[in-house]
């Protein structure tokens, strides 16, 4: 190939010349140019898989909801709750505050006192929805399983500072006592045969 020939690429065999759409002259030429990019075969194809798609009965993805509600995994990551001592139905928070120590969005706050009998317990424990991000870390961490994710996720409110009380998280008495209160099925849980790996002791406590 010379040098001449190298400079004409547009010369070479093979090249595509692109005839470019004409500009329409008039307004009635840009009228027929908007109807035929519009109304094409590909365009009433869509029209009738959507209209197909509505007349079919028993095919409706649609809940209504709030009467119905998605189904949502076991480990789903929704509001908090605080969960109940099985046997006594006593808080099982400890008032340790690894939950509070260990949330990067420095959103739960604890407050904990002794008691007449010299025992620490929780006195106040709220957690700041509007600055949760539901990690999970604070339900991980806790050596009680006392605080755990339930699958209310249902959390809007007209307030910026949104905040749970312990009252409000954890599992009301009458609840716990028709048995309602679902246990965590999540990382840490216990599993189905723990009873059988307790060992009694002689100790009298």
């Amino acid at each position: 190939m010379s040098l001449e020939q190298f400079k004409r690429r547009d010369a070479l065999p093979g090249y595509i010349f692109y005839e470019a759409e004409k500009k329409p002259q008039n307004g009635w030429e840009s009228f027929k140019r908007v109807l035929k990019r519009t109304f094409k075969g590909e365009l009433f194809v869509g029209l009738w898989i959507v209209f197909r798609e509505m007349i079919k009965r028993g095919n409706s993805h649609t809940l209504s909801y709030p009467q119905e509600k998605l189904a949502i995994g076991p480990r789903y990551r929704a509001i908090h709750k605080l969960l109940r001592l099985l046997e006594s139905g006593n808080e099982r928070c400890i008032g340790c505050g690894l939950c509070e120590k260990i949330c990067i969005a420095k959103c739960i706050r604890m407050d904990t006192r002794i008691d007449e009998n010299s025992r620490k317990e929780v006195s106040q424990y709220t957690i700041n929805f509007g600055r949760c991000i539901f990690c999970g870390f604070c339900a991980e961490v806790c050596p009680e399983l006392a605080i755990v994710h339930s699958g209310e996720y249902e959390n809007a409110s007209e307030q910026r500072a949104h905040y749970a009380l312990k009252e409000d998280m954890l599992t009301p008495l009458d609840e716990f006592k028709a048995n309602k209160q679902k246990e965590f099925k999540g990382f840490g849980a216990l599993s189905d045969n723990a009873d059988s790996f307790v060992k009694k002791t002689p100790l009298a406590y």
